[in-house]
């Protein structure tokens, strides 16, 4: 078995989580600048089995797609064009940030700490993979 990647695309950043290779946890990885996650990705898949990734996929509540889908429809294309026996899935994403600073609270992080937007968007990949482990 190889390890699922989750991406939390973002504008700015993208926060990236990993399974174990029994795909068992979901644990954060690290926070890229959105400009480097192919070349990270490069990178990590070289030296890592992956089987699969998933990218979260922002919805409003009446399950429409989130404006910031817009910038993850030419990413996926890019994703599949350098990955093309990668599979790539999507993963319900809302309320992952809110999840997120919920959980830096509930960790105790002080309110410095609970500002770090790469931190949270690590924890939001995490949450979205866990999510994804949790459906399958």
């Amino acid at each position: 078995m190889g390890r699922i990647l989750a991406l939390d695309f973002g504008k700015v950043r993208t926060g990236i989580a990993v399974t174990d290779e029994m795909q068992i946890i979901a644990s954060g990885l690290t926070t890229v600048n959105t400009k480097e996650v192919i070349l990270f990705l490069k990178d990590y898949i070289a030296k890592e089995k992956v089987e699969k990734i998933i990218v979260g996929e922002p919805k409003q509540m009446d399950n429409t797609a989130s404006e910031s889908e817009v910038l993850i429809i030419p990413f996926l294309a890019k994703l599949k064009t350098i990955f093309p026996n990668m599979p790539i899935e999507r993963e319900d994403e809302r309320f992952t940030s809110k999840m997120a600073f919920k959980t830096m609270i509930d960790s105790g992080l002080n309110k410095r700490q609970r500002r770090n937007k790469a931190l949270v968007d690590e924890i939001s990949a995490t949450i979205i993979l866990q999510s994804y482990l949790s459906r399958n």
